[in-house]
């Protein structure tokens, strides 16, 4: 929150005001998620709890899950709209390491690979990529998929969110986007795992029985 500067103040007070915003903003940046499950603030926002990924609500954007239908594994979950859709999957990571630099390039290099292209670009959560891939749409026409993946490392897991479609091409339009990610909590949990394995998901019983659970492309 920023706090509002009184009209009329002197120099030096303007100054010091400034700064005092400046470090408001900082630590609001500091507090704010996504968050280890372990360290959830009490900040009375429900979210669904799909094993290793609790997601809050999100005005006018539906929750789906991608399952796998040879196991009935979960294997994304994603948040869509309209204009665009947001991927979440959450990584097992070195306690104190930097995966998302580590996998950074191998995903440059696999849509590189793929006939496509990757840069990188500063954004809200620090460096990420922007990823076009060619691609058919449904009309049998050429066309070119753009999509951002954000890496942001936690305490022992990597929360990987991409987004495709126009808060992709549209950073600057992203916004409610990239504040659903400050909302989001990762389960890690303390079974010991490989670095860079996925962490599992699960749906609700509840979502289970009523067919929630959509098949993977």
């Amino acid at each position: 929150m920023r706090l509002r500067r009184k009209s009329g103040s002197p120099e030096g007070e303007t100054a010091a005001t400034e700064a005092a915003e400046t470090g408001t903003d900082r630590e609001a940046e500091v507090a704010a998620g996504p968050y280890d499950a372990e360290d959830l603030p009490d900040d009375g926002q429900p979210r669904l709890d799909l094993g290793a990924l609790l997601v809050p609500p999100a005005d006018g954007k539906e929750l789906r899950v991608q399952v796998d239908q040879a196991s009935g594994s979960v294997r994304a979950v994603m948040l869509a709209a309209s204009e665009g859709a947001l991927e979440l999957r959450a990584y097992a990571a070195p306690r104190n390491g930097d995966l998302w630099s580590e996998i950074r390039p191998q995903i440059a290099a696999d849509a590189t690979r793929k006939g496509g292209s990757a840069v990188e670009r500063e954004g809200r959560f620090g460096t990420e990529l922007v990823c076009e891939l060619q691609v058919s749409t449904k009309d049998g026409a050429a066309g070119t998929q753009t999509s951002r993946v954000i890496g942001i490392n936690g305490p022992r897991w990597l929360l990987r969110a991409t987004l495709i479609g126009k808060p992709a091409r549209e950073p600057e339009t992203a916004a409610d986007w990239e504040d659903v990610l400050t909302k989001i909590a990762v389960r890690r949990g303390g079974q010991p795992m490989p670095v860079g394995e996925q962490l599992p998901l699960v749906l609700p019983e509840d979502l289970r029985r009523s067919g929630a659970d959509a098949p993977a492309e």
